[in-house]
Order: structure tokens, then C-alpha cells, then sequence
């Protein structure tokens, strides 16, 4: 068991004497002032510990209590808990399906109070072992140092996938895998030494996917549920700073077209309704793979007509037996009437769902206030606002678990200007739970010192054992030229 020198933490019985004691306090039917605000949100069994502080207390006593009769209590001489982590997996173990209750006491000036308990709720939806994300400055504009990392949800473990600082002058772009299988990724390189790297069959492979004279290269990625495809936009991307008001940086596409990677022969499938003078881009894969979503949009002039560029959601047919893409295009909302853009259309892997974020026009939808994640309903056709999930200020860069009952997003409801990573469960007619900030073990601390963003997390079924040192040499080395 975990304690530090004030903090004790015990299961039923309290023992110890070191820790403040509550006497006098005063009974407040209002709730406590936490960061980060789980007070009423649904997690999976296995999280790691919520720890929190309490408002500006200078001392605390936690009590969380059980229908099963199993508590857990924590008294500090800071304002922050430090749950011991073991008893804390005990204890959301034995509850399963059900909820604990938090009552918090808080002593401020030799005062103390007792605050309206809140419950947490322990989903019987089981979670991922983790998350992957990349970790960028907040801008945009500069990538000195960047890097794709993995955390472990049941504690605060996170290890380094890949950091820019092993390679000069190199932008690593999203890892992503299949269906949050990280045996199977891909992770594409920008700089001088640029490749898009395929981990497959324990086998990695460089690529120049550059082959072709109206090739741009890898962006947005999404894999065929067989592995033997992968679905690339391939964008040209330009990137400008607005001069007033509350909007900051501006980036979209003055051309974007989507390519099938095929895995087994090295060669880009370029089906002709997908390589238009439109914009296409963020495409998606069903989970039967027989359709490939995508965002579409017609062009205009930038920057003097960039609010004028909204994406629709659309979908074509695929066929894997013969890697080809039918021509009968079908859209499926049509953002554009209703004067928004569509980006990020992510499935749910049981295919009853399409989560993507809705704002008032571009794709970049990261800098954008107005961004909202929304739900599309493949069984009614309907769509609606992901209400519980959404806050006053950017919503954006979701994936779901791989068995479709969790959602990881990221969003800048805390300050407006970093990206957080948030997880909300996803129940099975589509409605979500109050999200919870990403558990950190002194998440005060952190998310203050933290200079980085959160950027496109996904979630991984499994450690990514991920080479580094050979993905190092495979830059520096040759590549396969994509055909």
C-alpha cells in the first residue's frame, strides 16, 4: 500500500492518528468544489484512481461508502487525495454495476465542513488496457518537440512510443491502428527524412507515398477491419493566424483527395470519385468493411472564401475481394444546407454509430469554439448533439473502444487553450455519461505544468511494444516506393 508522510488509507476501519481530525462541522447542502469535477460521472472498473483537490481547503477527509458494505477513507493535511491504488481497484471491483458515494469534508481556517455527497458510477462495460496520443505544442506552428506516447489506464503509467527528439527536423504525424489494435499501426513522418512507417504481421516497412505526381502524401488515416487496406487523405494544408476576436489559427486544405493503400502489392488504389475537384478527406471504414465514409466539400478560394468551405458526410461502397471502390456516391448528412461542416466521422465497431464533430465551417475543427461532437444513428438515420459530452468550447479528436461502449475526446473546456483528453461511456442507444478528465496521480499539479496538448488519442487494446529504435533506422534507411 502506497502513503505518504500525512496520508493514510484504510478499508472499513480508520487507524492512525497523524491526519486531522473532524470535529465542529459545519453541514452544507451543497456540493464540493473539485478539480477535476467527477462528482456524478460513469467509469470502467479498472481506472486508475480519480484524484482530486478540494477548493482551496487546507486539509481534507474523504469517505467513499458501498452498497456491499466495503469503504474507503482517506484524510490528508493538503487539499489533495493520493487513493491508494490497489484498494481503490478493490473496491470499483466490487461494485460493479453499481455506485460508491463520495462525502467530502474540507477544513479551511480551522473550519470544517461536510459537503453533499456525489456518487460515482462503475459501469459493467468493461475498458481498453490504454490510450495513445500525441503530445503537441499548442500552436500548431512550431513541432521541436513532439511525441506519440501510451498511458495505462489502470494507473498512471505513460511510456514514449516515439519522440521527434530521436530523429532532426522530423513532425510525426498520428499513429493509428486497427481498430485499436496496435499490432497493426500506422504512423507517417514529415522533414527531410519523411516515410510513412506500417507496422503489420510484426514486420516494419517504410514507405514513400509520394510516388505519384498529384500524391501529397499521408494524412488522415483509417485501416479495413482485414488489415490488408488502409484509407489515406492526402491533403495540401496550409495554416494562417486570424488578427482579431477570440478565433487564433485558421487551417485547411486547398486540395485533398483519398487513396487505398494496398498492404499486400505496395500500390495506391486512386478511385476517381474520391479524387475530384472537391475536397475529400477523414475517410472511414465500416465495420463490415463493404463502405468508406468520408467528408467531402466543394472549393473555394483561400483565404478570402474559407468560412464558405463545409464538409458533407458521405459514403461510397467497397469491395475487399477486388480493392475497389463503387461509384455511386451517397450523402448522409448534409451539413452543408444547414450551413455547417462535418469532420472526424469516426464508427462505432459495432456499426450502430458514427460520432463526428460538428462545427460552423472548415475541417480544422480543433481551433474552433463552436465544435461539438454529434451522433449519427445508422439504424434510424437520425442525428443528434452528444449533449452530456459536449462543453462551451472545443470538442474534437474522438475513437472509440473496441467494444463500443466508451468514447476518448479531446477538449479545451478547462482553459481554452490546451486540449485535454476526456472519456465518456456511450450507452447502447447512443447517449453519453458526464465525461472525466484523464486520472492523474496529482492532476492539480500536472495539468497546470503540462505545456502540451493532447492531440488525436485513441485507444489500444494491448501494450504497443512499439520499436522506436527501429523505426529510427527505417527513416535513415530505404524505403518501398508506393506503386
Amino acid at each position: 500500500m502506497k502513503k505518504s508522510l500525512f496520508v493514510t488509507i484504510i478499508i472499513s476501519t480508520l487507524v492512525g492518528c497523524s491526519a486531522p481530525e473532524v470535529h465542529d462541522a459545519t453541514t452544507s447542502n451543497e456540493l464540493p468544489t473539485i478539480f477535476p469535477d467527477y462528482k456524478y460521472v460513469t467509469v470502467p472498473a479498472t481506472i486508475a484512481p480519480l484524484n482530486f483537490s478540494v477548493g482551496n481547503a487546507d486539509a481534507i477527509d474523504i469517505t467513499i461508502d458501498s452498497n456491499n458494505g466495503q469503504s474507503m477513507r482517506l484524510r490528508s493535511r493538503s487539499n489533495t487525495t493520493n487513493f491508494d491504488i490497489d484498494e481503490w481497484h478493490k473496491l470499483l471491483a466490487a461494485n460493479i454495476g453499481s455506485d460508491i458515494k463520495v462525502t467530502v469534508n474540507g477544513r479551511k481556517n480551522g473550519q470544517w465542513t461536510t459537503y453533499k455527497p456525489f456518487s460515482i458510477t462503475i459501469s459493467k462495460d468493461s475498458i481498453d488496457y490504454g490510450l495513445t496520443y500525441r503530445l503537441i505544442a499548442p500552436g500548431y506552428e512550431v513541432y521541436g518537440r513532439m511525441g506519440i506516447y501510451e498511458r495505462d489506464l489502470s494507473n498512471f503509467d505513460q511510456k514514449t512510443i516515439f519522440e521527434s527528439t530521436q530523429s532532426v527536423g522530423i513532425c510525426i504525424n498520428c499513429h493509428t491502428a486497427n481498430r485499436a489494435n496496435p499490432s497493426q499501426s500506422s504512423m507517417h513522418f514529415r522533414g527531410p527524412n519523411g516515410a510513412t512507417i506500417i507496422r503489420k504481421d510484426g514486420k516494419m516497412t517504410a514507405y514513400n507515398m509520394k510516388s505519384a505526381p498529384d500524391s501529397l502524401g499521408c494524412v488522415y488515416t483509417y485501416w479495413h477491419p482485414d488489415g490488408r487496406y488502409i484509407a489515406y487523405s492526402q491533403n495540401n494544408t496550409l495554416q494562417s493566424f486570424h488578427m482579431k476576436g477570440d478565433e487564433r489559427i485558421e487551417v485547411f486544405d486547398t486540395s485533398s483527395d483519398i487513396s487505398i493503400f494496398d498492404t499486400e502489392t505496395d500500390s495506391l488504389i486512386r478511385p476517381s470519385c474520391l479524387h475530384t475537384t472537391d475536397y475529400e478527406t477523414f475517410p472511414a471504414f465500416s465495420p463490415d468493411g463493404k463502405t468508406l465514409y468520408y467528408c467531402t466539400s466543394q472549393p473555394h478560394p483561400v483565404p478570402q472564401e474559407y468560412k464558405d468551405i463545409k464538409y458533407n458526410l458521405c459514403r461510397v461502397s467497397f469491395d475487399a475481394a477486388t480493392g475497389t471502390i463503387g461509384n455511386d456516391v451517397d450523402t448522409l448528412i448534409n451539413a452543408r444546407a444547414e450551413g455547417k461542416s462535418i469532420a472526424w466521422p469516426r464508427p462505432s465497431y459495432d456499426g450502430r454509430f458514427i460520432v463526428y464533430t460538428l462545427i460552423d465551417y472548415g475541417q480544422f475543427s480543433i481551433w474552433h469554439r463552436e465544435a461539438d461532437l454529434y451522433v449519427y444513428d445508422t439504424q434510424t438515420g437520425t442525428s443528434r448533439p452528444l449533449t452530456a459530452a459536449n462543453s462551451d468550447n472545443t470538442e474534437a479528436f474522438h475513437n472509440w473502444s473496441s467494444n463500443s461502449r466508451w468514447l476518448v475526446f479531446t477538449s479545451r473546456r478547462l482553459d481554452g487553450l490546451y486540449t485535454r483528453a476526456y472519456i465518456t461511456h456511450i450507452d447502447e442507444e447512443g447517449n453519453a455519461s458526464k465525461p472525466f478528465l484523464l486520472p492523474q496521480d496529482d492532476p492539480s499539479v500536472f495539468y497546470c505544468r503540462l505545456m502540451m496538448s493532447y492531440n488525436t488519442p485513441d485507444f489500444c487494446t494491448h501494450p504497443t511494444d512499439y520499436n522506436a529504435k527501429l523505426a529510427e533506422q527505417k527513416l535513415y534507411g530505404d524505403r518501398i516506393v508506393a506503386k
